[in-house]
């Protein structure tokens, strides 16, 4: 008398059952992995050609080069705003957004200095820096603007250099997503019996070739 438990089909169909779960099981990971590859990849697109770039410019710098235009500005502000005896109320907010209004003075302030009858301010942003000179009697102002023209701009956005926290987070999510790329890819090759081999051959070649470098003609 035929087992009532057994599922219709018999054992056979058991079997085959079994084995269909367990390849389904292998090909979840391989399939995720294919899917962020390929869209971690799209969506990265644009700033991760945008590194590889900026890689050979800022590499090769010489060959970009562009020489710098100098701009200058003359204007005078509240002479309230500096002319106090005590130097801990002069004025910086409203010195340094008036310059921002009135002369279009880019990037972040990276100095603010009182020297006696003086105030000097130091902006720096990518590809640019602007230095201001104060006279704390009678407000009157000189701006001597320095430009390093686009590649030099994009050499600093690569570098993260007086790009403010905005971009550093940009810089952040960017090599996660090139991690993520990478570690995908891997896990792919993984699940790739023909072609495993020869992949992970030349995965360690690429490695022994970066070490060589840095060994033999770096250190």
């Amino acid at each position: 008398m035929p087992n009532s438990n057994l599922p219709a089909g018999g054992p056979h169909k058991r079997i085959r059952t079994v084995r269909s779960a367990k390849s389904a099981s292998k090909k979840r990971p391989v399939s995720l992995s294919r899917w962020l590859h390929i869209y971690l990849s799209m969506v990265s697109f644009v700033i991760v050609l945008f590194f590889a770039v900026t890689g050979l410019t800022l590499n090769h710098a010489e060959w970009f080069g562009s020489k710098p235009v100098v701009k200058k500005q003359t204007g005078r502000l509240n002479v309230n705003w500096v002319n106090n005896k005590d130097t801990t109320r002069v004025d910086k907010l409203n010195i340094v957004e008036f310059l921002r209004k009135t002369n279009k003075v880019n990037g972040h302030v990276s100095e603010f200095r009182i020297d006696g009858p003086a105030v000097s301010v130091a902006f720096n942003g990518p590809g640019n820096s602007a230095d201001v000179y104060i006279n704390r009697n009678d407000g009157n102002y000189q701006i001597t603007e320095t430009s390093f023209g686009l590649i030099a701009v994009l050499n600093d956005l690569h570098k993260g250099r007086d790009t403010g926290k905005s971009w550093s987070v940009v810089i952040d999510i960017t090599a996660i997503l090139m991690s993520l790329i990478s570690l995908t890819g891997i896990i792919m090759l993984c699940y790739m019996k023909k072609k495993r081999r020869t992949g992970f051959i030349l995965l360690g070649a690429g490695v022994l070739i970066i070490y060589g470098i840095f060994h033999f003609l770096i250190k």
